[in-house]
This record gives structure tokens, sequence and C-alpha cells, in this order.
């Protein structure tokens, strides 16, 4: 079974109101086994218009990145973000194909 990815993007407008967004996801990503992968700025952009910073956030399973995402744990947490950052989100199964030699 593939692991799960949240891929998110996003510009951060109010830096001390998005605090409360940080500390409250917390126990969402804990309870579905969220773990960061990437979690900043900083990044390259060879190509596109990025946002200031990019998450990316591993599960165990796709079901649990889309759980997390629907339960009332990380509803809590966006509602504290709404008006504090503009985000981009994708949620996707990982990769489970040959790679390249």
């Amino acid at each position: 079974m593939p692991r799960g990815y949240w891929i998110a993007f996003a510009d951060v407008t109010d830096p001390e109101g998005y605090k409360a967004y940080v500390a409250a996801n917390a126990a969402a990503f804990r309870k579905y086994g969220g773990r960061f992968l990437v979690r900043g700025g900083g990044a390259e952009t060879p190509e596109g218009h990025p946002r200031s910073r990019v998450v990316v956030i591993e599960f165990p399973t796709h079901a649990a990145a889309l759980e997390c995402y629907a339960s009332p744990e990380y509803a809590a947490a966006m509602a504290l973000r709404q008006g504090k950052s503009v985000m981009d989100l994708a949620i996707m199964p990982g990769y489970e194909g040959p790679q390249p030699d």
C-alpha cells in the first residue's frame, strides 16, 4: 500500500496569527502518522511561480493522508489558518512503480 503525501505551497500573510495553526495542526498530524519531510522557505524555483513556503508531509498510507485532512482535528486547525495564509494543497499517493536505473 503506497504512502500518502500532502504537498503544500503557501504564503503566510499573518506570521503571528499563523503560529496558532502550526500549534493546532500537530494533533492531527500526530494522530494520522504525519511526518514532515520538507517544511519552510528557501526553495530554488527554476520554473513557475511558487509560494514562499513549501511543505511535504508523509503519511503511512494514502488513506491516512485523506483521513487527516477530513478529520475534526485538522478542521479545527484549518479554521485558525483562515485569513492568515494562502495555500495550494495536493494530497497524493506515493509512487510504487519502477525506478530508473
